[in-house]
């Protein structure tokens, strides 16, 4: 990854990508966890905020079929371009990639024809106070995607439209989102937590 937007690569065959593949925690992660994954247990997922589309390929790579929804034109070509190299790269990557399906537009739009069983929105959050905490790839990100103000909006068509349950990507000591339900449960991790909201 480089400064530059302009010449930022998405890579689903080395780097941090492949050494999660390789040696990640399985089934018992905390995002899997969050989506339902269990034995016996694979989810229809919708990442409805693809971004880098590392969340995606950890859940396709323990056998989820997953949508991946992104607006931004630079970013869904940056991922369109890093899913035809991995599929070219062949082996266990493209049979990880085959389970992925990218999709361009307002996951708030798309959301509803998918019929999703689990939907896991991680929206690109506003700069924190002190900015040298924000790693250089994720400014690199939101100078691409910019902030995403409308995602109380996107987590009720979520929420409306899931079948199973809604994830919500959030920072580990953030507040919970405003303007939607509280959600069934959490799941933390190190940085991050996964507010999870069970449908039905």
């Amino acid at each position: 990854m480089v400064n530059n937007p302009d010449n930022m690569v998405v890579d689903f065959v080395g780097g941090a990508v492949a050494h999660r593949f390789k040696f990640g925690g399985g089934r018992g992660q905390a995002l899997p966890k969050a989506v339902g994954m269990k034995s016996g247990v694979t989810p229809n997922i919708v990442d409805a905020t693809a971004g880098l589309g590392r969340d995606a390929f950890l859940l396709a790579s323990l056998g989820a079929q997953v949508t991946l929804i992104e607006r931004s034109d630079q970013m869904h070509d940056l991922l369109a371009d890093g899913m035809a190299r991995a599929r070219l790269a062949g082996g266990e990557v493209a049979e990880v990639i085959a389970r992925m399906i990218l999709l361009h537009g307002d996951a708030k739009d798309l959301i509803p024809d998918l019929l999703p069983e689990v939907v896991l929105v991680d929206p690109m959050h506003p700069p924190r106070k002190n900015s040298a905490l924000v790693k250089k790839e994720m400014r690199i990100i939101r100078e691409i995607v910019g902030t995403d103000q409308d995602s109380t909006e996107l987590m009720q068509v979520a929420l409306d439209c899931t079948s199973k349950r809604v994830v919500l990507k959030w920072p580990q000591k953030a507040d919970p989102m405003t303007g939607i339900r509280a959600p069934s449960h959490q799941i933390s991790g190190k940085s991050t937590r996964y507010d999870v909201f069970m449908i039905g």
